[in-house]
């Protein structure tokens, strides 16, 4: 599964990864045309019997790809195995399973894998009927992700400094600091309100800036439920505290406005306005409510 406008591969790299992975492995190349379309082809391909799905693209590509692949059997065993060779920006997915950046190298560590049989189930988040595979956002993370989307789609390039800069407008001009409206409801605890933003990691870490891991919940894992950093309220002087406690080498955020959760089986978020929503780093529009669950061991990966 190929998505011809990856940001970090040319035409010509392309097709020199497809034509060492076609020599380890039967091989069919399809190419994604639209936003949705990595579903569609993965869920044709399951249908198909295929016993693998290689995805050559960004996070957004990867997370299509596992949404066509989920309702193919009702168990990791019984779905096509996934290997991801990283074509993106920031290839967060990808890195979180320990494979290289670089595409070229990537796909050596895939070839590897595959001759010697090695896979890994992993967990998977899903928010509403939608499955994804590191993160979720809703509020100024995902508002951010917004900009950054338009940003990209205007011509400018995905780095770093475009996240930071995305980041300024809709904290300072976008966002109600003073009416926190989201509600968190998980079973069995009492209700916690006035929150302004949500982050959901099914991982660590929560993305890359450059080289440097960002982790806001550090302990996240691909082996245990999704972890949850929720901040109660926006106001500067906390706020920049829990930006810098995040982006520091060991990551550790805490504080009268920080709510932490730690391996959670499902919650569900609730806002008293549209939010801004993204999975996997990819903007979904505005939600009231989302409910969120894990599922265990859902998928195999080759890593």
């Amino acid at each position: 599964m190929v998505n011809p406008k990856a940001t970090t591969t040319t035409r010509r790299g392309r097709d020199v990864l497809l034509r060492a992975l076609g020599s380890s492995v039967e091989l069919k190349v399809a190419y994604t045309r639209h936003r949705g379309h990595g579903t569609e082809l993965a869920h044709d391909a399951a249908a198909h019997g295929v016993d693998l799905v290689v995805t050559l693209g960004g996070d957004g590509t990867v997370n299509e790809v596992v949404n066509g692949l989920m309702p193919a059997g009702d168990s990791a065993a019984t779905r096509p195995a996934l290997a991801v060779v990283p074509g993106g920006s920031t290839n967060v997915f990808a890195r979180a399973l320990g494979l290289p950046k670089d595409s070229t190298e990537g796909t050596g560590v895939i070839l590897e894998a595959l001759r010697e049989k090695r896979y890994r189930a992993v967990s998977l988040g899903r928010a509403d009927e939608r499955y994804f595979t590191f993160c979720a956002g809703l509020g100024l993370d995902a508002e951010v992700v917004r900009r950054v989307e338009y940003a990209r789609r205007q011509g400018n390039t995905s780095n770093p400094l475009l996240y930071l800069r995305s980041v300024f407008s809709p904290y300072f001009l976008g966002t109600d600091r003073k009416n926190p409206p989201v509600t968190m409801e998980c079973p069995g605890e009492p209700a916690e309100d006035g929150i302004s933003m949500v982050i959901v990691q099914n991982t660590a870490p929560w993305t890359y800036l450059g080289d440097r891991a960002v982790n806001p919940c550090p302990q996240a894992s691909f082996d245990s439920g999704l972890d949850l950093l929720a901040l109660r309220g926006l106001k500067l002087p906390s706020t920049l505290r829990t930006a810098r406690q995040v982006l520091s080498r060991r990551p550790d955020p805490r504080g009268r406005r920080v709510l932490r959760r730690h391996d959670l089986a499902g919650f569900t978020l609730s806002a008293d306005r549209p939010m801004a929503f993204q999975l996997d780093g990819e903007y979904l529009g505005e939600r009231e409510k989302v409910q969120f669950m894990a599922v265990p061991l859902a998928l195999r990966v080759v890593c």
